[in-house]
């Protein structure tokens, strides 16, 4: 709705005025659709075509997050969580972990640029499979709907059998450690047979078909892994307003560059809507379709 209305009204006025059509947005914020009225079919037409475009421009913008993704939750494993919150403590000097099972820093930031934010929350630990834009309730929806339909096919491509994935040491995203901006842990399938990635496949294949992955997206390979430390959350990034601020992560690789996280049993694929949460902590489901679990 904002795309179309723009900054204060300028880009529906101006819709309006050029094409002859009065734009009405419903009442309810529940409710994604708008209303084009005229006298004439081809100023409505018009009208519409020229909404249309301004959306895509928008979406297809860097400037726009992503809104939803298809995950692999992890943080189900509390014995993980467990090693994710001992890990942050052991970096930022925290003593305890609260009620809400948070970290309690006794340090807010250090020399290395490393801040409690830096650190992606263990209840949301998960591994990415696909990174995908809903902007309105129908392509939620629809991207619910698809990851459903496949649910049969996904289990087929996993042969039935449960699978699991071993999480060793850290590895930097790009750059270098002494100036890193995103820190994993790699994933490798128990069993080393392939059925993971042939399951993930399947899952993108099926959101490409159904036109819900951005064009720019096609084309990008799966690399499964699990991001402990980004540095695009950090804040106070007071030198670099417009920036990601690196952090020092070389004495992080010396100390946990060969640390075993554990192996860890896959067991659903969720459709996760981003800066929502459930109450256990984990991203809102919008829907999920569950893996063979372990008999």
């Amino acid at each position: 709705m904002r795309f179309i209305k723009g900054k204060g009204g300028v880009t529906q006025k101006k819709i309006e005025q050029d094409m002859g059509v009065q734009i009405i947005f419903p009442l309810s914020q529940k409710e994604d659709s708008i209303t084009i009225e005229s006298n004439s079919a081809e100023s409505v037409a018009g009208a519409s075509e020229r909404i249309k475009t301004i959306i895509d421009e928008a979406v297809n913008s860097p400037n726009l997050d992503y809104s939803h993704f298809v995950s692999l939750p992890l943080a189900i494993h509390v014995d993980l969580v467990n090693k994710l919150n001992n890990f942050q403590s052991s970096i930022l000097g925290a003593t305890e972990v609260n009620e809400e099972g948070n970290l309690e820093s006794n340090s807010n930031e250090d020399t290395s640029g490393i801040q409690k934010s830096t650190f992606i929350n263990p209840k949301t630990f998960h591994l990415t499979v696909l990174m995908l834009k809903l902007w309105n309730k129908g392509r939620v929806e629809k991207a619910a709907e698809v990851l459903q339909s496949i649910s049969s096919k996904v289990i087929e491509a996993l042969e039935n059998r449960p699978v699991s994935v071993r999480l060793k040491g850290l590895e930097c995203m790009k750059g270098s450690f002494a100036s890193a901006r995103v820190l994993y842990a790699p994933v490798e399938e128990i069993g080393s047979e392939g059925r993971l990635s042939r399951a993930c496949q399947v899952i993108i294949d099926a959101f490409i078909e159904a036109g819900l992955v951005l064009e720019k997206d096609t084309q990008q390979k799966l690399k499964l892994h699990a991001t402990v430390m980004n540095a695009r959350h950090t804040t106070g990034r007071k030198k670099w307003p417009r920036h990601i601020r690196p952090f020092d992560a070389r004495t992080i690789y010396e100390q946990y560059g060969s640390e075993e996280w554990g192996e860890y049993l896959i067991s659903e694929a969720h459709l996760s809507q981003r800066f929502a949460y459930d109450e256990n902590g984990y991203y809102h489901c919008c829907a999920s379709i569950p893996f063979p679990g372990d008999s």
